[in-house]
């Protein structure tokens, strides 16, 4: 194995996986002050957007940082939407990393394409694809695209009134 490959495989190793979501506790800590974050390399297949949702779930219960309970539902539709979107219509790897802090969520879902995402117009209101884009943006999250050296983030910022 090269130095590269050995170093990717430590750090692909160390990046923590979000267990199972626990169970409630009686006594629930203050929420959080600080940005909690977590980065999660994802499965290439359909699998994808239910384990994006799954950590995202995980990091949001565990760090509620005083969000309505509506704005929980929306940065997982929107993180099952950046996922679903990727699968769809780039390639592999995939990673999702999502931070909460007080007042703000960032999403960014990494894939290997260069391919720019594009919104589809002229949907109808029974279309079944091509809205994901439009369906972020009326959640009132902002889009932006950022490259990378292999690929791109596609990254959606959602703020509330803290």
């Amino acid at each position: 194995m090269d130095t590269a490959t050995a170093t990717a495989t430590a750090t692909a190793t160390s990046i923590a996986t979000a267990p199972a979501p626990a169970l409630a506790t009686a006594s629930a800590p203050p929420p959080p002050t600080h940005p909690s974050t977590v980065h999660h390399p994802l499965p290439s297949g359909p699998q994808a957007a239910r384990e994006a949702r799954r950590v995202a779930a995980w990091l949001l219960a565990g760090h509620p940082v005083g969000r309505p309970h509506d704005t929980t539902e929306d940065i997982l539709v929107i993180v099952s939407e950046l996922t679903s979107n990727a699968v769809r219509h780039a390639r592999p790897p995939y990673a999702l990393t999502l931070s909460v802090e007080s007042g703000r969520a960032g999403i960014a879902l990494s894939d290997a394409s260069s391919s720019l995402p594009r919104q589809h117009g002229g949907r109808g209101p029974l279309a079944t694809r091509g809205r994901g884009l439009a369906i972020i943006r009326a959640l009132g999250a902002e889009l932006f695209v950022s490259p990378a050296p292999v690929g791109k983030q596609v990254i959606a910022v959602l703020t509330w009134p803290e």
